[in-house]
């Protein structure tokens, strides 16, 4: 179990990062230039080692595209747009809404059954979170926008459904080992990132490109470190992730984002966290380890000890 918290901890990270290399650009010419250098990346790599895994099926087409329209473009798109308004933490909190939409598509695409136990899981890991949440929302504007929602907050919302839905489509692509997790993202953030770079000739100002010129170092930094961090080590270890564990778990201990969140902020931007975070985080693990313990029952996690067996 240790992989998902790692994988969590560094990924919250981008949040920080990204409210500051967002300050360089517009969030679609960002998001594209993530995509593309991403993609680029894993492409080499694979034609380096792998060659023969970027080959692509013509059933596999389709939801590649979508993958990459949901996942990748609109997500990315989003959430770029709405960290260019919103505090990182703030951003991080709303991303934890993803156990809820993981549970609906879950249940849509895969039948997993949501029992009481579950359901009692959710509940106490999301009871964990609150309190973090309204730590943060001292401020009148943040305290509220949290009941009249504001457009960049509705628009960070958008990128977390669209998120989940673009990794329940990576594990229908990778859970029966018909694709491999770096092939399905290497395609998928190459067409996210053509979408968004038209989008973002059509709409923003590119004179000659849409960077800030005294920025430009600046730029090209949060495009190497979010995209190391975030398209090359975190999109794919969660893919692999996704290959023992259900897309309803992961989302679930992406709940522990916003303290990890909170940390990464006070050590990028100087926010200090407040001390309430230790005990949300012993709240939400107790009711991840409710929620892990039934997935394990059910069968929709594979244990260690069997597949060695196999």
């Amino acid at each position: 179990m240790f992989l998902p918290f790692l994988l969590f901890a560094i990924w919250s990270s981008c949040f920080s990062i990204g409210k500051i290399a967002v300050e360089s650009s517009t969030p679609l010419f960002f998001t594209a230039s993530r995509m593309l250098f991403a993609s680029f990346i894993i492409f080499i790599y694979l034609f380096i080692k792998k060659r023969k895994k970027l080959k692509i099926s013509k059933l596999q087409i389709l939801p590649i595209i979508v993958l990459a329209i949901s996942a990748m473009y609109f997500t990315n798109a989003l959430e770029f747009y709405g960290l260019k308004h919103l505090s990182a933490s703030k951003t991080c909190f709303i991303y934890s809404l993803t156990p809820f939409f993981a549970a609906i598509f879950s249940y849509i695409h895969f039948k997993e059954k949501m029992n009481k136990k579950k359901w009692l899981g959710m509940i106490i890991g999301f009871i964990g979170v609150m309190p973090i949440f309204f730590i943060q929302s001292n401020g009148s504007e943040l305290t509220k926008s949290f009941f009249i929602f504001s457009l960049p907050e509705l628009a960070v919302i958008g990128a977390t459904l669209f998120s989940v839905y673009g990794w329940v489509l990576l594990r229908l692509l990778v859970r029966n080992n018909t694709l491999s997790p770096l092939t399905a993202n290497c395609y998928a953030m190459f067409l996210g990132g053509i979408f968004a770079l038209i989008h973002s000739y059509l709409f923003d100002a590119w004179v000659p490109i849409p960077i800030n010129p005294t920025q430009t170092f600046g730029f090209f930094q949060g495009i190497f470190a979010i995209t190391i961090i975030s398209n090359v080590i975190c999109y794919n270890l969660y893919g692999y992730l996704l290959k023992k564990y259900t897309a309803t778990f992961m989302s679930f201990v992406g709940l522990l984002s916003p303290i990890f969140a909170s940390l990464s902020e006070w050590i990028l931007l100087k926010t200090p966290p407040n001390p309430l975070i230790l005990l949300s985080t012993l709240v939400v693990i107790s009711g991840l380890w409710i929620v892990y313990q039934e997935e394990l029952k059910q069968g929709y996690i594979v244990k260690k000890e069997k597949k060695l067996a196999s």
